[in-house]
């Protein structure tokens, strides 16, 4: 009777367990689709809640509806969009690398990507430089954007991964590594601001702000894309991801391949970060924020950290979209709203982290 008792105390306080953290991300997802539909909202339109939820599951020609699905319910998908995949791609990284000041902003992809992209823009999209005429950097080829944003993040990431194998390193060395990469891909980004003409210059500084208003409903579907498949290998891989918190000895006791589940890790995130970063610009701190504040509420369990940190980096950048469209005289990008909520955030885990050592 008193194993019988112990093993269904056991299974209730599971249950318990699981509930609490399901019932954080199903009120989570409401409070998202609550806030999206609330943004619609905004601004200047007659429209009332009801009329909004018609012309999103119904659409038609007319003019309204335009304003709903074009100039108002796309900036949300690409919130949301961005927000998941730079949250996850973060939750990835902390946990792999078992360092919570890890992120794709961090580790210096998103300035990698951000080169890249700019490579693409200046050179291969028509972008002109000191001497020739000024033309305006207009991306006709996204793909190719992408294309470019993504090799920069690899050799951002091959780079970090040469460290490890050549130095040893800790992953905690790791952060400082990828800080040193982002300045030389800053440095990069910099010179090639330099070297631009007027308008050129203008086109790359707006673009690299971080902003919901570059993308494309086309461009949506190649972000969405991507996160799924993505997103549903890390969570495939949540309990390698588990193991990995309990240390690298403690994994391969386990059965977890712990260098290619870190390469893996490190690739697919950057995937994420360069197809975000090729079409909305760099968005900084979201992949920090995101699990800081999910780990915070509902622990380190990857199972629920994972889809968790999506649905807050979703949640912070459609706030930061709506702090930024709204809250000042003029638009202001999600990029700037973003690292100013972020650089205090990293400077009071950098504080927490000493406070418990």
């Amino acid at each position: 009777m008193d194993r019988t008792g112990t093993e269904d105390s056991t299974k209730d306080g599971y249950l318990r367990y699981a509930r609490s953290k399901w019932l954080f991300l199903i009120g989570t997802a409401v409070l998202l689709a609550i806030l999206s539909v609330y943004t619609i909202g905004l601004g200047a339109t007659d429209l009332s809640y009801l009329d909004i939820l018609r012309y999103l599951f119904f659409p038609d020609d007319s003019w309204d509806s335009t304003v709903v699905w074009d100039l108002r319910f796309k900036m949300i998908v690409a919130a949301i969009f961005a927000g998941a995949a730079l949250g996850i791609a973060g939750t990835v990284m902390q946990s792999i690398l078992r360092n919570p000041l890890a992120s794709p902003f961090t580790l210096g992809l998103s300035n990698a990507s951000a080169f890249g992209a700019a490579l693409a823009i200046l050179f291969m999209e028509g972008g002109t430089i000191v001497g020739q005429t000024a033309a305006y950097a207009n991306v006709n080829n996204p793909i190719l954007v992408t294309v470019m944003a993504f090799a920069m993040a690899m050799i951002a990431t091959g780079i970090m991964l040469l460290l490890v194998k050549m130095t040893e390193c800790t992953p905690e060395s790791i952060v400082l590594a990828g800080l040193a990469i982002s300045s030389i891909f800053s440095a990069g980004l910099a010179f090639l601001q330099y070297m631009a003409n007027d308008v050129a210059l203008s086109a790359i500084v707006f673009w690299q702000f971080g902003s919901l208003s570059k993308v494309s409903w086309s461009n949506l579907y190649l972000v969405g894309a991507v996160l799924v498949l993505v997103a549903l290998y890390f969570i495939h891989k949540r309990w390698d991801y588990n193991a990995l918190e309990s240390g690298e000895d403690v994994a391969a006791g386990v059965g977890v391949n712990v260098e290619r589940t870190r390469i893996i890790g490190l690739v697919l995130s950057a995937v994420l970060t360069a197809v975000v970063v090729s079409f909305m610009g760099v968005i900084g701190f979201i992949g920090l924020i995101g699990p800081h504040i999910v780990k915070r509420l509902i622990g380190n369990d990857s199972r629920y950290v994972l889809i968790g940190s999506m649905l807050i980096g979703a949640l912070v950048l459609l706030l930061a979209y709506i702090i930024g469209s709204y809250a000042f005289y003029t638009v202001i990008p999600v990029g700037i709203i973003t690292s100013a909520i972020g650089g205090p955030l990293f400077i009071l885990i950098l504080i927490g982290r000493r406070r418990r050592r």
